[in-house]
């Protein structure tokens, strides 16, 4: 544990800080499977979305978010062509 107290604050502001991003990420792979599991165009939308606005808010990094975006897209395709 610290002993200064602008890190205790530091230790503080970390915790919620993770504690947010893994809310986040985990809603954000929850998204992810909901749009590949069916590739309509309002689940693949909403996936998208959320992506970008983790990406930035620095939560995912830019290029995982476009990956993950195009792979949904690639799938939503996949199914439209069925």
């Amino acid at each position: 544990m610290p002993n200064i107290d602008a890190a205790k604050k530091w230790a503080r502001a970390s915790e919620k800080r993770r504690e947010r991003n893994l809310a986040v990420k985990t809603a954000l792979k929850t998204a992810y499977r909901k749009a590949a599991s069916a590739p309509t165009g309002d689940n693949v939308k909403a996936a998208a979305s959320a992506y970008d606005k983790a990406a930035a808010r620095g939560i995912v990094h830019k290029n995982k978010a476009n990956r993950k975006k195009s792979r949904l897209a690639k799938r939503a395709r996949a199914a439209a062509k069925r």
